[in-house]
């Protein structure tokens, strides 16, 4: 019983933490120049240069910000707020 309720844990719980884990993990190494992204805080921002383990984020007019890579929460593919800034 307790080997079958492991199981259950491992699929329902563990294996989908760690493919979420691996996607994110992708996510934050293939970041380039000129994505658009939203970091862990909420800020949203362009990409500006990467370095090996920071990336230099432009969150407005002359406001650049340099953030751990894992500070990444998501990659979009355009921020209405920097488009509507830079406009």
């Amino acid at each position: 019983m307790m080997v079958l309720m492991f199981v259950m844990m491992y699929f329902l719980i563990i294996r989908p933490q760690r493919q979420r884990q691996k996607e994110h993990e992708r996510l934050i190494s293939n970041v380039k120049v000129g994505d658009h992204v939203v970091m862990s805080g909420g800020e949203h921002g362009i990409i500006t240069s990467t370095k090996e383990r920071t990336v230099m984020v432009r969150l407005g007019d002359n406001v650049k910000v340099e953030y751990e890579r894992s500070a990444i929460a998501t990659v979009s593919k355009a921020s209405p707020v920097m488009e509507a800034s830079e406009a």
